[in-house]
C-alpha cells in the first residue's frame, strides 16, 4: 500500500464558484483536449461516433435543479467535479503498487502510469467518483491540475494554471495554494463561506465550492388594488381587470 506525505509543503487545487458557473462544458472539452495531447497517453475515445460513445473524462459537470425553502426561487445549479486532491487520499493509501502518490512538495496526486495495474482500486476507494479507467490504455486517469502547464517556464505566466481555468469563459474556477490563508483563493474561500464536498468522510479534500447566492424574489405588490370603473367597457374594462389583479 502507498504511504501519505505526513505533510505537504503547499496544498494547489481549485476553488469553483457554484454562483457563476453555466455550465458550458468549456472545462470538459479544454480538459480532454490539453490531457489528449500532451501528458500521458491519449484519453480515449470509445465508438465516440456510434450508437453507444463511451469515453474517459478527468472532468465532468452535473447540474440539479435545486428548490430552496421559505418560498425561494428555483434555481439550476451546475456542478463541475474532478479529482479533489484530498488530504487524507484514500486512493492513495488503497494502491497496492504504489502507482497511486500523493506529491509531499505540492499536495497534488498523480498516478504512475508505468506501475498501474488497472485493479481499478482506487476507483472503489474514491467517494467522489472522480477516477476514471481508461478502457484503450488499461490504466487509471484523473486530474492531473496539469503539472505540465502549472511549472512550465517555457509558457507565458498567465498559462500556467489548469486549462480548466485557463478556458472558463465565466471565471467559474480559480487555481492557487489553499494551504497558504493569505493567497487569494484561501480569502476567497473565507470572504464567501467555500466549502469541502461532503466534508462527513473525513478525506479533507484540498478543491473547494462557492455556494451559490439566493437568487432574487418577486415580491407581493405593495399598490392598493386599482378601481375598476363601472362606465368602463371593452378593452377598458379588460385592462381594468389585468391591473386589479397585479
Amino acid at each position: 500500500m502507498t504511504a501519505l506525505p505526513q505533510s505537504t509543503e503547499r496544498k494547489l487545487g481549485l476553488v469553483i464558484d457554484l454562483d457563476t458557473c453555466v455550465g458550458c462544458h468549456a472545462c470538459v472539452i479544454s480538459c480532454k483536449g490539453w490531457n489528449t495531447e500532451n501528458y500521458g497517453a491519449p484519453l480515449s475515445d470509445m465508438d465516440a461516433y456510434g450508437s453507444e460513445p463511451t469515453g474517459t473524462f478527468l472532468n465532468r459537470v452535473h447540474s440539479f435543479e435545486i428548490e430552496p425553502g421559505c418560498g425561494g426561487t428555483a434555481q439550476t445549479v451546475h456542478f463541475p467535479k474532478s479529482c479533489l486532491h484530498c488530504e487524507d487520499a484514500p486512493c492513495v493509501t488503497v494502491c497496492p503498487t504504489g502507482a497511486s502518490y500523493k506529491r509531499a512538495e505540492d499536495g497534488i496526486v498523480l498516478v504512475n502510469e508505468d506501475a498501474c495495474i488497472g485493479c481499478g482500486l482506487c476507483a472503489w476507494a474514491c467517494p467522489y467518483g472522480a477516477r476514471e479507467m481508461d478502457a484503450a490504455a488499461g490504466v487509471m486517469k484523473k486530474c492531473t491540475l496539469c503539472v505540465d502547464r502549472i511549472y512550465n517556464e517555457n509558457l507565458p505566466e498567465d498559462d500556467r494554471v489548469p486549462a480548466c481555468v485557463r478556458t472558463c469563459p465565466a471565471g467559474a474556477r480559480y487555481f492557487g495554494d489553499l494551504g497558504d490563508p493569505g493567497s487569494a483563493v484561501s480569502q476567497l474561500v473565507a470572504s464567501r463561506g467555500g466549502f469541502d464536498l461532503m466534508p462527513e468522510l473525513g478525506t479533507k479534500p484540498v478543491n473547494k465550492y462557492l455556494p451559490p447566492r439566493p437568487k432574487d424574489r418577486l415580491k407581493a405588490a405593495s399598490h392598493p388594488p386599482v378601481p375598476v370603473s363601472q362606465d368602463s367597457k371593452g378593452f377598458f374594462a379588460w385592462l381594468d381587470r389585468a391591473l386589479e389583479k397585479i
